[in-house]
């Protein structure tokens, strides 16, 4: 049985991790975010906390969810979809600094996650698969369950 242990001081240093395993394949990622409404941060989030061996709860990933919802809702969404709207108006340079605002945005969200998962407390996790490979009582199974997805759709 998992012990229950105060989470380990999580620093903006993961991020640039989670950016390091974004850049192995942005396109599963984003087909994720564009077809199930996925989060990709908590999706990187949820990976890097795995590979830290500190679970999460399905409820747990739901309060990380509703830590950026309205922020998402109102602002970083309703400009993800004026940016790709503005592509083809927009001279490169243009739609480059739309990129590097949205960006800033991203970096935001990761702030309140940050925070919220610096109030939460976590489970030691075993490294256990089962026969497809996928880790049993993960991070990411238990944050893609909110979409009825798991870990084989990364």
């Amino acid at each position: 049985m998992p012990a229950t242990f105060k989470r380990p001081a999580f620093s903006h240093s993961l991020w640039h991790q989670c950016e390091q395993v974004y850049t192995k394949n942005p396109n599963a990622y984003l087909q994720l975010q564009d077809n199930y409404q996925v989060n990709v941060n908590l999706l990187l989030l949820a990976q890097y906390l795995d590979q830290q061996a500190f679970l999460l709860s399905a409820e747990q990933w739901q309060m990380m969810l509703d830590v950026i919802e309205k922020w998402e809702d109102s602002v970083l969404v309703p400009y993800r979809k004026l940016r790709r709207i503005a592509k083809r108006h927009l001279a490169e340079d243009e739609y480059q600094k739309m990129l590097e605002v949205e960006l800033i945005m991203e970096r935001k969200s990761q702030q309140f996650l940050l925070q919220k998962l610096h109030l939460l407390d976590g489970k030691t996790t075993s490294n256990g698969t089962d026969t497809n490979g996928l880790r049993v009582n993960s991070n990411v199974n238990a944050y893609l369950g909110i979409y009825g997805l798991d870990g084989s759709a990364i």
